[in-house]
């Protein structure tokens, strides 16, 4: 069996290593030290991969060294592809991971890339990098494919094994190789695109799709506060119908859903059509969270609150629920809305990393909020650990004319003063 080289051990890339180091040889690299020791200790701090996981991969190893996958033949590509400040698509990690691949290609190797690109990406902008640092010809010397990833952190009954997975190649031929290679880990099966672009494609419109439908609820629950109607009630009415599909209003963050639509509007500009309906639902999803903290601090004045001076518990800071990933959260859009209005803004969250809440927004977590002493509790991500609470337990951290925004509406109808 060919040795395969995961370059990228995050929420992706460890997964789908520990799945292929179950049957063959593999090599997890990642520039990040740090990670690596972790991972050699059996620890994962993304809570993707057991313990239990990691030394059942037998043919598994990590490191931080390039010379240590020189002797690999393919090499699977998962490292993030953000959008910057502009949200144009920013392929700077790509494009580096691609030089250090350049720099150990041999004859005769495969270079898979799974992070989500805008169609054309791997052809156009991996594939000559990887031709200029190694020196061979695409489709002679080396060969390419691609096969998005579908991981959903935090969710522990879709994982990478159980998750059809898409593949492609830059030839027929390597096409079957990628997805045999592929259908030996993945019990889902798999679906073998007819090219590279039509796979990369398939991935952005995936998420793209889910964008659109939860800019829609956002949008209806804007509607329909203004009518006072509860949103999820509606829902739940609209739901009994068999092919009404199931999407909630909400904070649209993390590394995919409120990302992905940028890079295919990004090529759609490229190549002269300007995308309306796609960039139209990132306008709303992008605008919740400024509109959901206006709404509390609404409900707060009208029970006769000072806005300036008052305290507001953010519960939850992390993108989504019972994930510790606190990339493009969301979240974040809340709390800087309150503190625009003069709140004085605590944030608490079981599974974040305070030292990683530090880094990237500036803000402390509070490891154990105090009872009686907020003006509002604005319950932002139900983890479990919050879920399971009762609304009473959540009113314990207010004064006694407090205000609950029960954000997702995970609280029983009726028991939250405001949600979306």
């Amino acid at each position: 069996m060919k040795k395969i080289a995961v370059i990228g051990l995050g929420y992706v890339g460890l997964p789908l290593a520990a799945a292929f180091g179950e049957k063959r040889e593999v090599v997890g690299f990642d520039i990040n030290s740090k990670r690596i020791a972790e991972l050699k200790d059996g620890v994962d701090f993304t809570r993707e991969v057991s313990r239990e996981e990691l030394a059942a991969a037998g043919g598994l190893s990590f490191t931080d060294q390039l010379d240590d996958i020189a002797d690999c033949q393919i090499f699977i590509v998962t490292v993030p592809t953000p959008i910057d400040e502009y949200k144009s698509p920013d392929l700077t990690p790509l494009i580096k991971a691609s030089e250090s691949v350049g720099k150990v290609l041999k004859h005769g190797d495969i270079v898979i890339y799974e992070s989500t690109v805008f169609p054309g990406a791997t052809e156009e902008v991996c594939v000559p990098v990887l031709e200029k640092v190694s020196g061979l010809r695409f489709n002679q010397d080396f060969f390419a494919g691609y096969s998005p990833e579908r991981i959903n952190p935090g969710d522990k009954e879709h994982r990478v094994a159980s998750i059809m997975k898409v593949t492609s190649g830059s030839t027929p031929e390597i096409a079957d190789e990628v997805d045999a290679l592929y259908a030996d880990v993945i019990t889902a099966g798999t679906h073998k695109a007819s090219s590279i672009k039509v796979a990369e494609a398939a991935k952005v419109i995936e998420n793209t799709q889910r964008d659109l439908n939860i800019a829609l609820m956002n949008e209806l629950s804007m509607i329909f506060s203004r009518m006072k109607i509860d949103t999820h009630e509606v829902l739940a009415a609209a739901g009994t119908k068999w092919n009404f599909l199931p999407f909630k209003p909400g904070l649209v963050g993390g590394h995919c859903i409120g990302v992905d639509p940028y890079y295919l509007t990004h090529k759609a500009q490229a190549i002269g059509y300007h995308p309306e309906i796609i960039l139209a639902g990132r306008r709303v999803n992008d605008n919740m969270g400024p509109y959901a903290a206006a709404e509390l601090v609404k409900a707060m004045i009208k029970k006769g609150h000072t806005i300036a001076g008052s305290k507001v518990l953010v519960m939850g800071l992390t993108f989504k629920e019972n994930c510790p990933d606190l990339r493009n959260t969301r979240v974040i859009d809340v709390i800087r809305e309150l503190e625009d209005f003069g709140c004085q803004v605590d944030v608490t969250d079981c599974w974040a990393d305070n030292e990683e809440a530090q880094h990237e927004y500036g803000i402390s977590l509070i490891e154990q909020p105090a009872q009686s002493q907020y003006d509002a509790v604005f319950l932002a991500v139900p983890h479990r650990e919050y879920a399971e609470k009762a609304s009473f337990e959540l009113r314990q951290y207010m004064k006694g004319d407090g205000v609950l925004f029960d954000l997702k509406g995970v609280l029983p109808m009726g028991e939250a003063d405001l949600r979306l």
